[in-house]
């Protein structure tokens, strides 16, 4: 059952908008485009990396928020295989801010129960990275709450490359018919095997495009924007698009219950 209390105290703008909720409607999956850092850090004549620092308040925020809205996942996207083009020096501190999150926050990943998951070719990373992303692994592994993911030398271009690839060496050695390979098989290949795809995608600071992201997962994911650049976005603004998810309708291709063909003259709406 979903504490209200702990999530936003009465009285408060937070706790108006979670008491509209439908908790029988809720995501199972969202997804988030972590944007904004850069902007937010010029607006405050600061260097881009203060930015990235502001916004690891936002990322412990949403775990916690999603934890406590018991979704099944929370995938973030910290990383991109095109961000490598960014300055060394940005890399550098953005890899340190991960580590630096890892260390402080895996005790509180344990008390939620929360399992910890990595997204992306983590084998390119630096071997201190993967030391902290490898220890948050297998401490979490027998967590069975929410699934947190984040996206690392992520590319949702690549990651489907590398399901075709191993689907490929399948079929090579024997294991695997062409005929049995379907969508379920490929997906089974992907970084969120196991996993509902996202239900809703938000990326922030008001850019709209998708970048790469779960290209796969995402094909029926409803997509929420807002101005809100990252560093600034909070359980408020998470629970707008909560709120925005609960209007749409996802008829995945099909149509509503009660809706018909329009007769021959009628206008299709």
């Amino acid at each position: 059952m979903i504490d209200r209390d702990v999530l936003a105290l009465p009285g408060t703008p937070e706790r108006d908008l979670l008491d509209e909720m439908d908790f029988a409607r809720m995501p199972r999956h969202i997804a988030i485009i972590m944007d904004g850092n850069g902007r937010w850090a010029k607006q405050r004549g600061s260097p881009r990396v203060e930015g990235h620092r502001a916004g690891i308040a936002s990322v412990r925020e949403m775990v916690e928020t999603c934890a406590r809205l018991k979704l099944d996942a929370l995938t973030l996207y910290a990383f991109s295989v095109e961000n490598w083009k960014r300055p060394r020096f940005e890399i550098v501190t953005l890899m340190s801010l991960l580590k630096e999150y890892l260390n402080r926050e895996l005790a509180n990943l344990l008390k939620n129960d929360i399992r910890f998951r990595v997204v992306g070719r983590m084998n390119e990373l630096d071997a201190s990275v993967q030391k902290e992303l490898s220890k948050g692994l297998a401490a979490t592994s027998s967590c069975r709450g929410m699934t947190f993911n984040i996206a690392l030398n992520y590319g949702g271009r690549t990651e489907i490359v590398d399901a075709c690839r191993s689907l490929a060496h399948d079929v090579e050695a024997g294991r695997l018919a062409p005929e049995q390979i379907d969508e379920e098989t490929l997906g089974s290949r992907l970084g969120t095997a196991g996993l509902p795809d996202p239900d809703l995608l938000i990326r922030t600071s008001g850019e709209m495009r998708v970048s790469n992201f779960l290209l796969w997962q995402i094909a029926y994911s409803e997509i929420w924007v807002t101005s809100t650049l990252w560093p600034d976005f909070r359980k408020l603004h998470l629970f707008e698009g909560i709120l925005e998810f609960q209007k749409r309708e996802r008829r995945y291709g099909g149509v509503i219950d009660g809706s018909r063909e329009p007769e021959s003259g009628e206008a299709a709406g």
